[in-house]
């Protein structure tokens, strides 16, 4: 049987291998920022921006629920929806 160490242990490498997969995709984040959002410009209605809140979601959370926030996040910001101040929690 596993002893709870064994279950904090096993939840830390969890964690550092979602961190570690986080990165690839915050370097997307910022090849979009300094590629094509300056030729879309910024539509976001939310604060901070999408692009933002993706990269601070995946810093926080990792890659797995943090792709999961940034894609909710997406859907969300669209012309019919208000926007407005949305910070990672």
């Amino acid at each position: 049987m596993l002893k709870s160490a064994d279950y904090s242990t096993e939840s830390t490498l969890r964690h550092k291998i979602s961190s570690l997969l986080a990165y690839p995709l915050i370097f997307l984040i910022y090849i979009y920022r300094y590629t094509l959002s300056p030729i879309i410009g910024q539509n976001c209605r939310f604060e901070p921006t999408c692009s933002r809140y993706a990269e601070d979601a995946l810093r926080k959370y990792g890659a797995f629920k943090g792709s999961m926030m940034a894609g909710k996040r997406l859907l969300r910001c669209h012309p019919w929806h208000a926007g407005g101040y949305d910070p990672v929690e």
